[in-house]
């Protein structure tokens, strides 16, 4: 053994990785390719550059319009990504007698479903999280009232409810669970019927404990996701309050820009990550020391 080469002691999250949501995504594409010749996504299946990558080499193509989908031939496979999209964006696929399969996570569609219905019922829905992530403007397509998205404290201030509705608050699955509970209780103080449905999914909560957990044992954290991840952003800000030399990377050659310190170092990943990459980090994490 190199004497040079010091012990050090790697924290992998059990929870890095695949969440359902995303694995059944991700299946549902590779079981079309095996049945379809046209396969579409509408938008990236997941928020992985790597997998996407890997898809359009099987020769799946991502469309992002409504034009687009008006230029695909009868027949062709449209699959919905695991974000989920507008009730339009679903009709159109349909009237333009195309294949949908829908791979929306099923704690996205869940949403769905109560915005669907509250707005039905009359209720103004607010939703807390990223106005521009596909899964919020996948949820905004559900209602029949107004809407309004919330994604910070200043925004829940200035937030004016209506007189004469009762409210929804709904929450896009990965945000963050301490800051939905904080403007919640702002949005409280100024409506008096609230209904609260905490949508943030369980896989994604105990994501974020764990990676805090970890972060405030590490000397290093390293957090593996894609750039467009929101859930792995979230993850890389809870580490990084935790552990000032925390690190956001896509894959194991990212490592060559990284100063990793200290004898123990943790790595936690996105619900959008494979396992393969997740592997490969560990291995070239060991391999620096």
């Amino acid at each position: 053994m190199d004497g040079n080469k010091k012990e050090v002691e790697i924290k992998l999250a059990k929870t890095a990785g695949f969440c359902f949501g995303v694995k059944r995504a991700v299946n549902t594409v590779y079981d079309q390719i095996e049945k379809n010749e046209d396969i579409y996504t509408f938008g990236p299946i997941i928020h992985n550059e790597e997998v996407v990558k890997d898809l359009e080499q099987k020769g799946v193509k991502v469309i992002e319009t409504e034009e687009e989908i008006n230029k695909l031939k009868k027949g062709s496979t449209v699959v919905i990504r695991s974000h989920g999209t507008t009730k339009k964006i679903c009709d159109l696929i349909k009237e333009n007698q195309l294949n949908l399969v829908d791979a929306t996570c099923p704690f996205v569609k869940k949403i769905h479903n109560i915005v669907a219905e509250k707005s039905e019922e009359g209720c103004e829905i607010i939703i807390i999280g990223n106005d521009l992530h596909p899964e919020v403007e996948g949820i905004k397509g559900w209602s029949k009232n107004a809407v309004t998205v919330i994604n910070s404290e200043s925004e829940a201030e200035s937030y004016c409810p209506p007189n004469d509705k009762n409210v929804c608050i709904v929450s896009q699955t990965t945000f963050n669970y301490k800051k939905f509970h904080k403007l919640v209780e702002i949005i409280q103080k100024k409506v008096y019927n609230v209904i609260i449905v905490n949508t943030i999914c369980n896989a994604t909560s105990e994501r974020q404990v764990e990676a805090k957990q970890i972060a405030t044992e590490a000397d290093s954290m390293i957090v593996i996701g894609g750039k467009t991840s929101s859930n792995t952003q979230k993850l890389y800000e809870i580490c990084k309050e935790e552990c000032k030399n925390t690190y956001y990377i896509q894959t194991a050659k990212d490592l060559e820009t990284v100063q990793l310190e200290g004898e123990v170092i943790g790595i936690t990943a996105g619900a959008s990550t494979p396992k393969n990459i997740i592997e490969e980090v560990q291995a070239n994490v060991r391999f620096k020391f």
